[in-house]
């Protein structure tokens, strides 16, 4: 096998044991009902300007939280310097986390995507 071909897998094989996704994988799974859509923000202030946000852009940085969550929950478990209660005590936080996540489950394409406020 080629160095540049066994590079290109071990780094694949370790961004996804990582939860990282590649950003196109992120956009197949927002809901097509949304592709090309946009998130719209009105602030009380009708002399501030509205700030509009492409779906697809926001729905990375929900899907980035959430990698971000995972390795910390891998990071938390592995740690060889806390107690299984502290690791349960930090574990309830990122719970809490998800569960706050839920409210843009309606984003996802496929329900087993989506965030559970039990964590995942």
């Amino acid at each position: 096998m080629p160095l540049a071909q066994f590079v290109e897998t071990a780094v694949e094989a370790t961004l996804g044991r990582l939860g990282f996704e590649k950003p196109d994988a992120v956009i197949e799974q927002l809901g097509a009902r949304w592709h090309k859509g946009k998130a719209v923000l009105h602030p009380a202030d009708p002399t501030l300007q509205t700030k509009e946000v492409p779906l697809d852009v926001f729905f990375h940085k929900i899907v980035g939280v959430r990698n971000q969550l995972r390795v910390l929950e891998q990071k938390i478990n592995a740690h060889p310097g806390l107690s299984d209660g502290e690791k349960v005590e930090m574990q309830q936080y990122i719970t809490r986390c998800y569960g706050s996540l839920t409210t843009f489950n309606v984003l996802f394409k496929n329900k087993e995507e989506q965030f559970s406020s039990k964590g995942e």
